[in-house]
């Protein structure tokens, strides 16, 4: 990671939030189309050695997305997050957590409100996530299943390919 950009990650157990701030060295349609974008997001999110397989990406309000973690032995670990709200090249909220492969969320695993916010700095964008979660148990459990650690390697992996994109 490039350590001049800048990236912080708080937890806030009182409020059941994860705040993310990150920043990227791309210009603000490029790092758009990357969050928003099935065939760029199945290259950076999921931490190698797994990968993102979009099934369904509705990208709009009321839409969805639903993938797959695919495993390097072809496991699946089924996602979907639900949008509700998109202002482009600015924000987008979704809700969501683990599901079946039939986009069925399973309560058993954390869900989330995810906000991320698109905001140009100089030659970079920075965004804010804010995730909140319905309980402390389940902000716990995500951090259990080590969601900063895949964050951090998901990031990487957007920086590399930000860096092919610009050329």
């Amino acid at each position: 990671m490039n350590p001049t950009l800048l990236f912080d990650f708080v937890v806030n157990k009182e409020n059941k939030t994860i705040h993310i701030t990150r920043e990227f060295a791309a210009n603000l349609e490029l790092v758009w189309q990357a969050w928003t974008a099935p065939e760029l997001l199945d290259q950076w999110w999921g931490p190698q050695p797994w990968r993102a397989e979009t099934k369904t990406m509705d990208f709009r309000e009321g839409g969805f997305w639903h993938y797959a973690m695919v495993s390097p032995e072809g496991e699946k670990h089924w996602s979907k997050a639900n949008f509700l709200a998109i202002v482009k090249e600015k924000s987008f909220t979704s809700k969501g957590g683990f599901c079946d492969e039939n986009g069925t969320i399973n309560p058993a695993f954390p869900q989330n409100l995810w906000e991320n916010s698109f905001i140009p700095k100089n030659n970079n964008v920075q965004v804010d996530m804010l995730l909140t979660y319905d309980t402390l148990a389940d902000l716990e459990k995500e951090i259990a299943m080590g969601f900063k650690e895949g964050m951090i390697i998901d990031f990487k992996q957007l920086d590399e390919l930000l860096l092919t994109l610009k050329k």
